[in-house]
């Protein structure tokens, strides 16, 4: 079992894929409720009048925005988020459309590359060798976790 800090309130934890522990994503949670709750009830509010409403940090409303549980009503708010690749303008996320797109692609055909590879070898294709000498099952990549 994997235990660490919680980054939030730097208990210790057993962890889970995430960065805080289970009391404080409970407690996420129940912010970013009330982020979604004042947005639903004032429809077009800004960063500004969502914290001094809710008591949430700017940093928090603004991570939510690049998680994609919120996003930007074009024209409506004084807040721009930029696509962290190219830095076009985006609403919600951390990359543009485009990016998102060619970061997809490139992850695809990294993939198949290897699997290329492998089967023009002759080696099994469920394996694939890092330059460190490690093995790493590849249908563990394709068929999810």
């Amino acid at each position: 079992m994997d235990v660490r800090n919680c980054a939030e309130c730097g208990r210790i934890y057993a962890y889970n894929g995430k960065l805080i522990c289970h009391k404080c994503m409970e407690i996420e949670e129940n912010e970013f409720q009330q982020v979604k709750q004042y947005l639903w009830d004032n429809p077009g509010a800004n960063v500004v009048e969502v914290t001094e409403a809710t008591g949430i940090v700017e940093k928090k409303v603004m991570r939510y925005l690049r998680e994609g549980r919120l996003q930007l009503v074009p024209g409506q708010t004084g807040i721009m988020l930029s696509c962290e690749r190219c830095e076009t303008i985006i609403y919600l996320g951390r990359y543009c459309d485009k990016c998102a797109d060619e970061i997809s692609r490139g992850f695809k055909s990294g993939f198949a590359g290897n699997e290329e590879e492998n089967r023009g070898s002759g080696k099994d294709s469920r394996y694939s060798i890092k330059q460190q000498g490690t093995i790493h099952l590849k249908d563990r990549f394709t068929r999810g976790r």
